[in-house]
């Protein structure tokens, strides 16, 4: 708990603006899974005039969300989810959760009951092919963990771009976009495709986000 409780200042108010872009405009019924202090949960509620749930495990965060949110769980989220709705919300946000998870897969199954029909859940996840984590691993022949960012050491798991959709689609759910984001702007990753005829573009990615239904 510790390392949460390290985060550099603004960890868990950030606004992600590039992740609201995503957000059904329908959406009425949104939780946002890891809300922080409901930063960026109040910017979706005001956004879409909608009702905003909100799961935070640190509780002084959580006690800043609930002053903005409909309603705030304090805690780790595999204790809330199950006792969630049954097909409630048109879209479940976890921003940089999935990754923290001991069984981000066991999570997803149990979502999928909670969302409404044609619901969605949108998550953002890191890239472990993002060139700077690759480059230490394949030419300084190391795995260093850090305080924040694609090494976090509060990372449990790590994905790549086809393992982010393969984990999707093998628990029933149908990708609607898949994309990188936070693209960085160092040529170095684009030196390095040179070789490669440009096949290893994803190494520009710091992360994915991700939207997907429940198969039909």
């Amino acid at each position: 708990m510790k390392y949460y409780e390290n985060k550099p200042q603004g960890y868990y108010d950030n606004v992600r603006k590039e992740m609201l872009k995503y957000l059904p405009a329908t959406a009425k019924k949104i939780l946002d899974v890891g809300c922080g202090n409901g930063a960026f949960a109040s910017v979706v509620k005001q956004k879409n005039e909608a009702e905003v749930w909100g799961i935070e495990l640190m509780s002084e965060e959580a006690k800043l969300a609930h002053e903005v949110l409909d309603k705030v769980f304090v805690g780790p989220c595999e204790n809330y989810i199950t006792g969630l709705p049954d097909h409630y919300f048109d879209a479940i946000y976890m921003n940089d959760v999935l990754e923290h998870l001991v069984d981000p897969y066991s999570v997803l199954e149990i979502l999928k009951s909670k969302l409404a029909p044609n619901g969605v859940i949108i998550s953002s996840i890191p890239n472990v092919r993002f060139y700077r984590t690759f480059s230490r691993v394949l030419f300084s022949k190391d795995w260093r963990y850090e305080g924040h960012g694609v090494m976090d050491k509060t990372h449990l798991r790590f994905f790549t771009g086809k393992s982010i959709r393969r984990m999707y689609e093998e628990l029933g759910y149908s990708v609607l976009r898949h994309e990188g984001i936070n693209v960085t702007k160092s040529i170095k990753p684009l030196l390095f495709n040179i070789p490669f005829l440009f096949t290893q573009m994803d190494i520009r990615n710091v992360q994915y986000a991700t939207v997907a239904t429940v198969k039909s």
